[in-house]
C-alpha cells in the first residue's frame, strides 16, 4: 500500500461522497480497489479532479446501502491517510432547524454539537493517549480557500447538530437543536472529522440543505431528502471542483497530533 501521490506530484485530495454523491470520476479513468485497514475494509477509487489526484470514498457506500450508524468511520479515514491524503473534501445532506438556511442552499460548517453515542471515535483509545484540540473541528485554512472559490454561492459559517440516526428528529429535539445554537442537523459529520484531524489531515465540508427537519409545517422524509439531492447533485460536484481547483498543492494538513504518533497509527501499531 502506498502512502505517495499517484503520480509523484502534489497530495491527493480526498473526497468523501455524502447522501445522492456515491461517484465521481469517469468509470473509464478511475481505479477502485478494496483497502485493508486495522479496522475493516474501505473501497477507494482513485482519478482526477480538477487536474489534480483525487481519492473518492462513498461515505454510505455505493447505492447507499450503509446507514449512519454503521459507517466504518475509522477505516475509511485511515485508508485515505494511508494513500497520502491530507485534505479532505466532503459533503453532506442536513436539515435546518434555522429559518436562516433555506432548502436548496449551500453552506460550509465551521462547528458541530455531537450528539451521537456509541460510536469508535478515536485511533488513541489504548496506551497511546492524544488530546485532539477541537475548538476549530473544520480546517480554517481549507474553509478559508472554499469561502473565496464559491462566493456568494454558500453561506460561510454554520453549526450543524450531529445525532445518531437513522431516524430523523422530533420537533421537540429540532427545537432543542436550534435553542442550544444548531442551524443544522446531520447524522455523520461525527466522529469522520476529528478522526482525520487526528491523522494529520484537514476537512472543508460542503452541506446541502435538503428539508427544514421537523419544524413546524414540515415532516421529513427519505424519500423527499433523496429527490431534492438528486436534483441538486450537478450543482454540488461543481462546487466540490471549484474548490478543489483552489486548494495549494502544498497544502500539508492539520498539526495537530504529533506526527510520530500518527505514523504509529498508520503502520498498525498504536490503539
Amino acid at each position: 500500500m502506498t502512502r505517495t501521490p499517484t503520480h509523484g506530484g502534489p497530495a491527493p485530495l480526498g473526497i468523501i461522497g455524502g447522501s445522492g454523491l456515491y461517484s465521481l470520476f469517469d468509470p473509464d479513468a478511475s481505479l477502485t480497489r478494496v483497502t485493508d485497514t486495522p479496522y475493516g475494509q474501505a473501497t477507494l477509487t482513485f482519478g482526477t479532479l480538477a487536474g489534480r489526484d483525487a481519492v473518492f470514498l462513498p461515505r454510505h457506500g455505493a447505492g447507499h446501502t450503509v446507514p449512519p450508524h454503521r459507517i466504518n468511520f475509522r477505516a475509511n479515514v485511515w485508508a485515505l491517510a494511508s494513500v497520502g491524503v491530507r485534505a479532505i473534501v466532503s459533503t453532506a445532506a442536513v436539515g435546518a432547524v434555522s429559518p436562516d438556511y433555506p432548502i436548496d442552499s449551500l453552506a460550509l460548517v465551521d462547528q458541530y454539537l455531537d450528539r451521537t453515542y456509541g460510536r469508535a471515535d478515536t485511533f488513541f483509545d489504548g496506551d497511546h493517549v492524544q488530546h485532539l484540540p477541537s475548538a476549530d473541528p473544520f480546517c480554517p485554512v481549507l474553509r478559508k480557500v472554499a469561502i473565496a472559490s464559491l462566493g456568494p454561492e454558500v453561506r460561510p459559517t454554520a453549526t450543524v447538530a450531529v445525532i445518531q440516526g437513522p431516524r430523523f428528529s422530533t420537533r421537540a429535539e429540532s427545537l432543542w437543536f436550534r435553542e442550544a445554537g444548531a442551524h443544522l442537523v446531520n447524522m455523520t459529520l461525527y466522529p469522520e472529522v476529528p478522526l482525520a484531524a487526528e491523522l494529520g489531515m484537514g476537512t472543508v465540508t460542503l452541506v446541502y440543505v435538503t428539508d427544514n427537519d421537523a419544524t413546524p409545517g414540515d415532516t421529513v422524509t427519505a424519500d423527499a431528502v433523496l429527490s431534492r439531492l438528486r436534483a441538486a447533485q450537478p450543482r454540488i460536484i461543481g462546487a466540490i471542483e471549484s474548490i478543489a481547483a483552489a486548494i495549494p498543492a502544498d497544502y500539508a494538513g492539520r498539526e495537530l497530533i504529533d506526527r510520530a504518533e500518527i505514523d504509529l497509527v498508520l503502520a498498525g501499531r498504536a490503539a
